[in-house]
């Protein structure tokens, strides 16, 4: 079975020693892991096909604005300042 390849996750802050920066998580057999270089800290997770939806924020939906009716949209107009109004 060839090796899957380790890859460091950016920003993750090790539990046990509080490094970061030195997590390396890797899937293997339907298992994902996680282990830290600074110390002995090693973690297996089962990979869920049923993911978490993700928590509905501002940023994550749809924006809906709706205008008031007082709120009317008017174009500009751009005057020259070299002819009298």
């Amino acid at each position: 079975m060839p090796q899957t390849p380790k890859r460091f996750i950016a920003g993750a802050i090790c539990p046990r020693c509080s490094a970061i920066d030195r997590i390396r998580s890797w899937e293997q057999n339907g298992i994902r892991y996680r282990d830290c270089v600074s110390c002995d800290f090693f973690e297996q997770l089962p990979i869920e096909d049923d993911t978490i939806p993700e928590v509905p924020t501002r940023v994550n939906q749809p924006r809906e604005r709706q205008r008031p009716a007082s709120e009317e949209i008017t174009p500009v107009r751009i005057l020259d300042p070299k002819k009298p109004h």
